[in-house]
């Protein structure tokens, strides 16, 4: 989704909101003016009339208003053609963090992303990833976006996602691209 940062809207319907970063759930009305702040990966960031950041998943996209909904870059893109993890990890680069407009493998949290073949010939992957600080309570809506575009791999039957603390997660992480647009060189 292409839609331009810092605009203010006026919700049309209520929809479910994730508060950034403590995960807690809330419901925004119709009528509620937010102001869009991101719209990356199929969810989009916005911030509330009283403050707070929330991210809104492309399943409540409609109530932004906004002329095209929020999806998943290049969904269902890997969903033909022959296995290959390098596929699930191109996937993930479409996962962001809700708070930092990089992708969750440019900064860093892919710890490991390894597929084993299935009996039925399909593939099992899993993947090891953590959040840029244990507190986080986004870790478990990251590791659902991370599940989902794992499937939309061509050959993928099971994805397991784990959450790991182990190393913890460092700023020597992120790519070169990821430090060199947050300023960070």
């Amino acid at each position: 989704m292409s839609s331009p940062r810092y605009v203010t809207i006026e919700l049309d319907r209520s929809c479910l909101a994730t508060v950034i970063p403590g995960g807690q759930l809330m419901t925004l009305e119709p009528g509620e003016r937010i102001t869009v702040v991101q719209t990356l990966g199929g969810s989009a960031t916005v911030q509330t009339e009283v403050g707070y950041l929330v991210r809104i998943g492309a399943e409540d996209s409609a109530a932004l208003g906004l002329t095209d909904p929020v999806t998943l870059e290049g969904e269902g893109a890997a969903a033909v053609g022959p296995f290959d993890v390098e596929q699930v990890i191109e996937q993930l680069k479409n996962v962001f963090d809700p708070e930092i407009p990089i992708n969750v493998v440019d900064l860093g949290l892919i710890y490991d992303c390894d597929a084993y073949p299935l009996a039925d010939g399909g593939q099992r992957v899993e993947i090891r990833m953590s959040m840029t600080a244990p507190g986080c309570g986004m870790g478990d809506i990251l590791k659902e976006d991370a599940r989902t575009a794992a499937e939309s791999v061509a050959g993928v039957r099971e994805v397991d996602v784990e959450l790991v603390w182990d190393p913890p997660w460092g700023l020597e992480r992120m790519s070169e691209s990821a430090r060199l647009q947050l300023g960070m060189y």
